[in-house]
């Protein structure tokens, strides 16, 4: 092979690299996952929730983002870890601790893939965290991937318990990617109904707590380089859900921070699972094949 040929065959394997590395490099360094229970979209109009509506301002969100049926917790928050839906990962009912269906693919830990496990095998080093009020959480995101997992203690006597951990938690291990899921206002929803005066008030008081964990993420030094998201896994009517109405299907989707434009309400539809496949995306991961997630590509700058 000549000098020019052997020349050439540099640039192009370098141009290759070069390709190959832009596309895994991390879009920032720590994703703040913030769900909460039973929220839906139908309640943004008129919710008090000046937090989560300054992360709207200065990000990119959707009213429309879809649940998986049923429109129910497990379901939902497993298809949210798992990148895809319950024909493929299994977990079909409100309180599924073991899928009912067998996982399409499991890759270790007997549970099928979820973005802490793969995330966990591209970084070992990570500080992955899942912090938690309702205990159904624990069966649907691989406890083995992440460094530590909590429920919050008598969290109905102490609503603001797990605001706490999740604060501590930030400002002490800086985590790379944590998971703090309210399991309100889901209750409220369930006691004194959707759209009631007592739903609104809890939306307000939670409001707060994702002031706090805004604040405690500043406080970590973290803030520059910290990507948010503010989800659901439904929504609810009357005092129930589970059913097929958009005010049962259609919850919120914020997402704020390093890299993300200053968008405003995006059109493109979204499934719960795109919420995984998006994390992925921010953290150049590679996503399996058995996820049917799409990255949100379009909120990003």
């Amino acid at each position: 092979m000549n000098m020019k040929k052997k020349l050439l065959l540099i640039c192009l394997l370098l141009i290759g690299l070069s390709c190959v590395c832009s596309a895994a490099k991390p879009k920032a360094k720590h994703v703040v996952f913030i769900g909460l229970d039973g929220w839906g979209a139908y309640s943004m109009p008129q919710a008090d929730m000046p937090a989560v509506k300054s992360l709207m301002e200065k990000g990119c969100y959707t009213m429309k983002k879809r649940t998986v049926l049923p429109s129910s917790s497990a379901p939902n928050w497993a298809s949210m870890f798992m990148g895809a839906g319950p024909e493929l990962h299994g977990y079909t009912t409100w309180g599924s601790k073991t899928p009912e269906l067998p996982s399409r693919v499991i890759l270790k830990n007997n549970i099928f893939p979820t973005i802490f496990q793969i995330y966990r095998t591209a970084f070992p080093e990570a500080e992955i965290g899942v912090l938690y009020e309702w205990g159904g959480i624990k069966y649907l995101v691989d406890t083995l991937s992440v460094n530590y997992y909590a429920q919050a203690p008598d969290y109905n006597k102490f609503p603001s318990s797990l605001c706490k951990m999740a604060e501590e938690y930030i400002k002490f291990k800086r985590p790379s990617l944590v998971a703090v899921c309210f399991d309100n206002p889901d209750h409220i929803g369930h006691q004194a109904g959707h759209g009631s005066k007592a739903y609104y008030d809890k939306l307000k008081e939670l409001d707060g707590y994702i002031a706090r964990i805004v604040e405690a993420v500043k406080e970590a030094g973290m803030m520059e380089q910290t990507i948010f998201m503010i989800t659901s896994d439904h929504g609810g009517i009357e005092t129930g859900h589970g059913g097929i109405t958009m005010d049962e299907m259609e919850t919120p989707f914020i997402i704020s921070g390093k890299g993300i434009r200053q968008g405003g309400e995006f059109q493109e539809s979204m499934m719960q699972y795109d919420i995984a496949s998006t994390i992925a995306y921010i953290f150049g991961l590679k996503q399996p094949q058995v996820w049917l997630g799409r990255p949100m590509k379009q909120v990003f700058k």
